[in-house]
């Protein structure tokens, strides 16, 4: 199997129907820390082949947003399409903690169900690792997988509530992962399914079988990321060997950016940052006959809009929680080049620090340090910006080019709507901003450059 090139998809015609004619599947593979240069169709020299065949045939977003620039919190957008500070799961959980995603929230899973959808979750969880906050309680009818990161010990390897292996190989994950969704897909190709496959790859340790392991003369992160395009060339082969393939919306991206290895691209900053490289995916969607081959939206997309999607092509009704995410299915299938939308706002833990708005990204807080590097002695804390550093995005991706001087009504627009938006917010929210507000930031002689303290 691992040996396996890329797929040989058909060509499809270009349809621009508005919505598949019947109820579809829906398949979404989530990787872990992939980074948005590390995939052949965004210029990554790993091979991915498969991936940029499906980027070519689909709709490739160039401008798609994670939850959260780390894991457990973007994974929650993901499943409810919900900011995951409404929810209270504002950063990474640990294989200890007693919380996790509250049962007041409606996951897509559940909200799927009524339109008479079975439901998988294979691979990794990380939402809550007690029995109350495990995917057969949020609404999959199956998880195979594990709870948390594969940096966490032991690492169980759990077929719903059961332990198969009391602390699972790293290497033969994507393997096991692989083989699962096929048999899921398979029995399940006669009734519509939600396959949401999330592999623990390319997170650290990094882990590949031995059929990958130095395959790709580029190191060990390249290897894991070659086999993860191996396993998305064997699921979509699986949708078309079931006859399924042209009932199934397949989405493909990650939950944040690149930790220590990986590629952001040409974007600034990494995961755990609210800069485009910590926040920023490659994302993929795929259905043919219903997205034509080679759409490309110029609007931004969101993991939280997913959910709504998902919802309007299913028939079914959206929870009752106001949503964050809005439905991106004419962009999916080309008949909107972008979708007007509301603030999009960015969240490190608890706190705010940047908002997008059409083409604008304001930056208004920062920590002031990184979380893995050396804790500064006052403590980590997020400071407000001396001067609210303002990006068109559009037209400077990289974030190299501060022009709020030129824009001053753009800056203020944003303020007040990111201060008014966190009046939905729960009390935690905004008492995290009114202390981040409160704090000063160093002054230094004009023409010297600032710093956070």
């Amino acid at each position: 199997m691992a040996g396996v090139s890329a797929l040989a998809i058909p060509s499809f015609a270009q349809s621009r129907s508005r919505a598949p004619r019947r109820r579809p599947n829906f398949l979404v593979i989530l990787t872990d820390d992939l980074g948005f240069g590390d995939v052949g169709f965004t210029g990554s020299k790993i091979k991915t082949p498969n991936l940029d065949r499906l980027a070519a045939s689909g709709a490739q977003f160039s401008q798609f947003y994670a939850g959260n620039p780390v894991c457990s919190p973007s994974r929650a957008a993901l499943l409810t399409g919900r900011y995951p500070t409404r929810m209270g799961i504002p950063g990474v959980l640990f294989a200890n903690d007693t919380y996790g995603l509250p049962d007041t929230e409606m996951t897509i899973p559940q909200m799927l169900k009524p339109g008479g959808y079975t439901s998988a979750c294979i691979g990794k969880w990380h939402l809550g690792s007690l029995p109350q906050f495990m995917p057969n309680r949020r609404g999959f009818d199956m998880f195979y997988g594990v709870p948390y990161s594969n940096d966490m010990v032991p690492l169980p390897l759990m077929f719903n509530q059961s332990v198969l292996e009391p602390n699972t190989s790293n290497d033969l994950l994507t393997q096991k992962y692989t083989a699962a969704a096929i048999k899921f897909i398979h029995d399940n190709k006669d009734r519509p399914f939600f396959l949401y496959l999330a592999h623990n790859v390319p997170h650290p340790p990094l882990g590949a079988s031995p059929a990958f392991k130095g395959k790709s003369d580029l190191g060990i992160y390249a290897d894991v990321v070659e086999e993860m395009d191996w396993s998305v060339g064997q699921v979509v082969q699986a949708l078309q060997d079931a006859g399924v393939l042209n009932h199934t919306l397949s989405i493909f991206t990650s939950d944040n950016g690149p930790w220590y290895q990986g590629s952001s691209g040409r974007l600034r900053g990494r995961k755990a940052e609210t800069y485009e490289g910590g926040v920023r995916e490659p994302f993929v969607a795929y259905m043919p006959g219903a997205i034509p081959e080679g759409t490309a939206p110029t609007g931004f997309g969101s993991l939280m809009d997913l959910l709504p999607t998902f919802a309007r092509l299913a028939d079914v009704p959206v929870p009752g929680l106001p949503l964050d995410g809005i439905d991106i299915w004419p962009m999916m299938n080309g008949e909107e080049l972008s979708i007007d939308r509301g603030l999009l706002l960015y969240f490190d833990s608890w706190n705010l620090q940047c908002a997008r708005l059409g083409p604008w990204k304001l930056h208004v807080a920062r920590y002031n340090s990184l979380p893995w590097a050396e804790q500064p002695a006052e403590g980590r804390v997020n400071l407000p910006l001396m001067k609210p550093e303002l990006y068109n995005i559009e037209a400077d991706p990289e974030e190299s080019y501060e022009c709020g001087d030129a824009h001053p009504d753009v800056v203020k627009s944003i303020q007040n709507q990111m201060q008014l938006a966190l009046l939905s917010f729960p009390a935690r929210v905004q008492t995290e901003w009114a202390l981040t507000r409160a704090r000063q930031t160093q002054q230094v002689p004009a023409g010297a450059m600032p710093s956070a303290k």
